[in-house]
C-alpha cells in the first residue's frame, strides 16, 4: 500500500468520525453533531434576534454603500473593503467546485440544504461578526516603527471567547485559534490551489505536458502571485479584493444567467427536482446509497458551510478590521455574505449543472490508472459503495470488465467506469471520440493495464463522470455552446481568480490566529508556510485535499458556535441598543464631509497634473 493510499485511509476515518458521529435515527445513519450544532445555532439566533437576517437586510446594503463611513473611527479598512475581503474568502471555489461536489455526492436535492444553511447562516454571520467587533483588539502593532503589514486591528472568535466568557475559557479560545489556523492552510488555501490545478490540468494535452508537470507549474505560479499580495498585509489585501471580488463575481454570474436564459424552459423542472430530491433523494452519482435523506442533507450542509463559512469564525476576523465604533454596523454588512454567496451565486451554479444535465452524464475521459481520481467501488441497486480490497486483476474483453455482481470495479471520481479504450481523439478533453476497445488485464496493485500482446498502459480512456470544478466547467461549456466553444473558459478564468482571492483573504485570517497564539513575530513565518502549503495543495489528489478540508470544517465550528450561543444575551443587548439609538445617523455628516474631502483632494491632484 502506497503512502498516498495510507493517507487517504486515515483521512476517510477522520471524516467519518467528524461528520459521522451523532445522534442515532434508527435508520442506520446518525445525524452528525456538527450538522445539529450548525443548523440549531442558526435557528436559535434567528429567533433570538427577531429574524435579523430579514428585518435588517436593507440596512446592511445601506451601510455597505459607505454613506455612514467615518474614516476617523478605529480600524484598517472601510465597510465595503471588509465585505469584499470576506466575500473573496467565501465567493470562491465553494461556488464552483463545492456545489458540483454536493450534487455529485448528494444529488440535486443537496442544493436545498445549502440554501437552508445560508438562510440560517445569515443570522449566525451577523452574530459572530458583531461579537468580533465588540471584543476586538485595536492598535496591536503599536505606535513605533513596526511594519504596516501587521495591521492595527485583530479580532475573531478567540478574542470574544476569552474576553466575553472570561479567563476560564481561555483554553477554548486557544483551541479556536489553533483550529482556524489549521483551516486557513486547508480549506482556505490547499483546496483553492487544488481546484485551480484540477481545472487547468485538463489542458495539459493541448500544451504537450504531462498532467503532473502541468500541475506543478500552475501551482508554482499561483503560489507566487499569492506571496506577492499577502506580504503587503490587510491594507493591500483589501485594495486587491475590492477590485477582484466584484469583477470575478459579475463575469461568472452573467455567464450562468445567460445559460439559464437559454434553457429557461428547463429551470422550473430543475427547481422541482431540487425540492423533491432534498427529501426523497435518488442519490448522487457517487452517493453511498439511493434514497438516504440524511446523506443528501449532510453533503448540502458541508458544502454550504464551505461556501459561506457561517459559523466557522473566519469572516469575523476580516470584519474586525472595518473602520467603525459600532459593532452592529459591521454585523449587518456581514449578513449579506451568505445571501450573495450561497443563495445567489451557488444557486446559479447548481441550476446550470442540473439544467444542462451534466451532473450524471458521462464524457470521454483520460483515465490515469495511478491518478488521484481513481478508486475501486461496488455498484449495486443501493448505489455505489467503496471497497478497500479490489481483486488483484480485472479482466477486460472488448472494453467491458468481466466481473461478477458485488465485485469491486475501477471507478473514476467515485463512479464505476463500464468500458475502456486504448485511445481517444483530442486526448479526450471532455469531448473526444473513443477509439479502439481495450482487451487485457487491469493490474490493481501496479496500477497498469496489460494488453493481450503484452503492451503496458499507464492510462486508458472511457466514459466517466466529472466532479468538482471540471463538472461546472463542462456545464458552462455545454450551456453556452449555442454561442460558441468558449463557455468553459469562464469557469477556468473564475476558478483562477476565485482561488487566488480566497487564499489571499484566508492568509489574513491565519496570520491573526498566529498573532494571538504566538505573537507578532510569528506572522512572517506563517506567511511563508501558507505559500508553501498552497503549492503542495495544488499537486495533491483532489479527493484527499477536500476530505482533509472537511475535517477542519467540522472541528472549527464547535468552539465558535458554543461561544456565540453562550454570548447571545450580550449580543441581543448590543443589537437592541444600536437600533434603538439609530446609531448610524451620527455618522451621516462625518461621512459626507469625508466624501467632500476626497473629492476636493482628487480635484486638486487633477489640477496639479494639468499644470505640470
Amino acid at each position: 500500500m502506497s503512502v498516498l493510499e495510507i493517507l487517504a485511509d486515515g483521512v476517510d476515518f477522520l471524516v467519518d468520525f467528524v461528520w459521522g458521529f451523532g445522534i442515532p435515527t434508527g435508520t442506520g445513519n446518525d445525524i452528525p453533531i456538527v450538522v445539529i450544532l450548525l443548523l440549531g445555532a442558526g435557528l436559535y439566533l434567528t429567533f433570538r434576534l427577531g429574524f435579523v437576517q430579514f428585518r435588517r437586510l436593507a440596512h446592511g446594503f445601506a451601510v455597505t454603500t459607505g454613506i455612514y463611513d467615518d474614516p476617523d473611527e478605529p480600524g484598517d479598512i472601510p465597510h465595503f473593503q471588509a465585505l469584499t475581503t470576506a466575500l473573496s474568502a467565501t465567493v470562491g471555489i465553494g461556488n464552483i467546485a463545492g456545489v458540483a461536489l454536493a450534487i455529485h455526492y448528494g444529488g440535486p436535492g443537496a442544493l436545498l440544504w445549502m440554501w437552508v444553511t445560508a438562510v440560517l447562516g445569515m443570522a449566525t454571520k451577523f452574530s459572530e461578526v458583531t461579537l468580533a467587533q465588540y471584543y476586538r483588539d485595536v492598535a496591536i502593532a503599536g505606535e513605533g516603527d513596526e511594519p504596516g503589514w501587521l495591521g492595527t486591528v485583530s479580532g475573531g472568535p478567540m478574542y470574544y471567547i476569552e474576553k466575553g466568557l472570561g479567563s476560564n475559557w481561555t483554553w477554548m479560545a486557544v483551541l479556536s485559534a489553533a483550529l482556524l489556523g489549521i483551516t486557513s492552510f486547508l480549506t482556505g488555501n490547499a483546496n483553492q490551489a487544488n481546484t485551480v490545478t484540477d481545472t487547468l490540468e485538463t489542458y495539459s494535452g493541448l500544451v504537450g505536458l504531462d498532467p503532473f508537470v502541468m500541475s506543478v507549474i500552475v501551482a508554482a505560479i499561483v503560489a507566487a502571485i499569492i506571496a506577492v499580495v499577502i506580504i503587503g498585509g490587510v491594507t493591500r489585501i483589501g485594495r486587491v479584493t475590492s477590485i477582484i471580488a466584484p469583477v470575478m463575481a459579475a463575469i461568472y454570474v452573467l455567464g450562468g444567467l445567460t445559460i439559464l436564459g437559454l434553457n429557461a424552459s428547463e429551470v422550473p423542472g430543475a427547481f422541482a427536482r431540487i425540492f423533491t430530491e432534498a427529501f426523497n433523494p435518488q442519490s448522487g452519482v457517487a452517493g453511498t446509497g439511493a434514497g438516504i435523506f440524511l446523506l443528501t442533507m449532510i453533503y448540502g450542509v458541508q458544502r454550504g458551510l464551505f461556501s459561506n463559512e457561517a459559523g466557522m469564525g473566519s469572516a469575523p476576523i476580516a470584519h474586525s478590521a472595518a473602520q467603525t465604533d459600532e459593532p452592529v454596523s459591521e454585523g449587518v454588512v456581514a449578513l449579506l455574505e451568505p445571501l450573495i454567496d450561497t443563495i445567489i451565486v451557488c444557486t446559479i451554479t447548481g441550476l446550470v449543472i442540473v439544467v444542462t444535465g451534466v451532473w450524471d452524464d458521462t464524457v470521454p475521459t483520460r483515465l490515469d490508472l495511478d491518478g488521484g481520481a481513481h478508486s475501486y467501488r461496488v455498484e449495486n441497486e443501493g448505489g455505489i459503495i467503496a471497497d478497500e480490497t479490489p481483486p488483484t486483476e480485472i479482466r477486460i474483453v472488448d472494453g467491458e470488465p468481466q466481473v461478477q455482481q458485488g465485485t469491486p470495479e475501477f471507478a473514476w471520481n467515485q463512479a464505476v467506469v463500464d468500458s475502456f479504450f486504448v485511445d481517444c481523439t483530442d486526448d479526450c478533453e471532455g469531448y473526444g471520440d473513443l477509439q479502439q476497445p481495450f482487451t487485457g488485464t487491469l493490474n490493481t496493485q501496479q496500477n497498469i493495464a496489460i494488453s493481450e500482446d503484452g503492451t503496458e498502459y499507464g492510462s486508458l480512456y472511457g466514459p466517466a463522470v466529472e466532479n468538482g470544478a471540471p463538472l461546472t466547467q463542462l456545464a458552462f461549456s455545454r450551456g453556452l455552446s449555442p454561442l460558441g466553444d468558449w463557455g468553459g473558459l469562464i469557469v477556468v478564468f473564475s476558478v483562477l481568480l476565485f482561488a487566488i482571492s480566497t487564499s489571499i483573504s484566508w492568509s489574513y485570517y491565519g496570520d491573526r490566529c498566529a498573532i494571538y497564539l504566538f505573537g507578532e513575530d510569528a506572522v512572517l513565518p506563517y506567511k511563508v508556510a501558507f505559500v508553501t502549503v498552497n503549492f503542495l495543495g495544488g499537486i495533491a489528489p483532489l479527493a484527499t485535499v477536500w476530505a482533509i478540508g472537511d475535517i477542519a470544517l467540522g472541528l472549527v465550528i464547535i468552539p465558535n458556535l458554543v461561544a456565540v450561543i453562550l454570548l447571545s444575551n450580550k449580543l441581543k443587548e448590543i443589537t437592541d441598543s444600536y437600533f434603538d439609538r439609530k446609531a448610524w445617523l451620527d455618522n451621516v455628516e462625518p461621512a459626507r464631509q469625508a466624501k467632500e474631502k476626497r473629492k476636493a483632494e482628487k480635484e486638486r491632484r487633477k489640477q496639479e497634473g494639468n499644470g505640470s
